[in-house]
């Protein structure tokens, strides 16, 4: 077995779509990145890559690449999930936390849940996602931006 940790954070921004776990949130605000920006998805990633000793997402899809410009995070997911199917392993489980003082997400979180079990190919039980405040405490907490962190277990599978 292998345990990853991921964390992200960005900031917020007028003029962007909120994207989170791979669902659009109607909201008046984004998350500035060169992609979709999509925090939960990036620690997910970083998360993975960790667990394989394959550095972080930075590494796989630079900022400094035209081709991720804008891109849905949901593909760099996949993407990364290849790695850890080329390297013999699958999910164990995911444990997943968002840190944002608003909008509320607790609606979205069904769909973020189904979103990442797709793309990494496992069963919906296997992921969880959460979401905190962080009691108007630092930069999730008091507006200016988001944050995810992340643990997975990959397990060697059974092909291997």
């Amino acid at each position: 077995m292998r345990i990853g940790f991921g964390y992200d954070v960005h900031r917020l921004v007028p003029e962007r779509k909120l994207i989170l776990g791979g669902v659009e949130i109607p909201f008046e605000m984004g998350l500035a990145g060169h992609s979709d920006a999509d925090v939960l998805l990036h620690s997910v990633c970083d998360a993975l890559l960790g667990a394989l000793a394959l550095g972080d997402i930075g590494q796989l899809f630079p900022d400094s690449d035209p081709a991720f410009e804008g891109i849905d995070s949901r593909i760099l997911l996949r993407k990364t999930y290849d790695k850890v199917v080329e390297k013999g392993y699958e999910i164990g489980n995911l444990d997943a936390t968002i840190a944002a003082k608003e909008p509320k997400l607790a609606g979205y979180i069904p769909q973020m849940r189904a979103n990442i079990a797709s793309d990494l190919c496992c069963d919906i039980d296997k992921i969880s996602v959460k979401a905190t405040t962080e009691e108007s405490l630092g930069v999730s907490g008091d507006g200016r931006g988001m944050s995810a962190t992340v643990a997975v277990l990959l397990k060697k599978t059974s092909l291997s």
